[in-house]
């Protein structure tokens, strides 16, 4: 008879993403895996397979909660540059998360390493330069982001402004300095 399982699998599932998220992957061990996420080491392989089979889980759990937050601020229907700004402002606000982003620590840390990791991470950038590309779009479509700009290169830019400011917050204190790169980045769309 098939055992009843005592814990709710996203619950545990987030556990591992932050415990993954501060660590990183090759830091992370099994045992501190059981003992964050407060289950037995058997249901971790019944439920998940091995440490790395759990990782990309726990990468494609984090993936869709960032892809359901980027889907309900396109929902806004906000002014494009509004939606732009908060789209990198956010990543100086993090509510009870660990400072830069889990995705890009994953994808420094593995990206010539594992090519799972670094395949998978590539393709959510894609898709996040998709929605830029889509935001722009719809700015120069509104008349909020000039027709002559190439929204390719844009969304191109904006991507690589997003991650390069989710690897800083890791490091950088000053808020003053973080939020310049934010205005100024901004300021390509005028």
């Amino acid at each position: 008879m098939a055992r009843h399982k005592e814990f709710e699998v996203n619950e545990v599932l987030d556990k591992a993403i932050h415990l993954f998220w501060v660590q990183g992957y090759e830091k992370t061990s099994m045992q501190e895996l059981v003992e964050y996420m407060g289950i037995h080491r058997r249901s971790i392989y019944d439920t998940f397979g091995d440490k790395h089979a759990l990782f990309m889980s726990a990468l494609k759990r984090y993936e869709a909660i960032q892809n359901n937050k980027m889907r309900l601020l396109v929902e806004k229907q906000e002014p494009v540059k509004q939606l732009l700004q908060y789209f990198l402002q956010t990543t100086l606000e993090k509510e009870g998360d660990p400072q830069g982003c889990f995705l890009v620590n994953s994808g420094v840390e593995l990206g010539v390493l594992d090519q799972e990791v670094s395949s998978f991470v590539e393709d959510s950038y894609t898709k996040t330069e998709k929605l830029l590309y889509e935001l722009i779009l719809i700015g120069q479509q509104t008349g909020e982001i000039a027709a002559k700009l190439d929204p390719d290169v844009l969304s191109h830019y904006f991507m690589n402004a997003w991650l390069g400011l989710r690897t800083m917050v890791k490091t950088a204190t000053n808020q003053e300095k973080l939020s310049g790169i934010i205005n100024t980045t901004l300021s390509i769309l005028e």
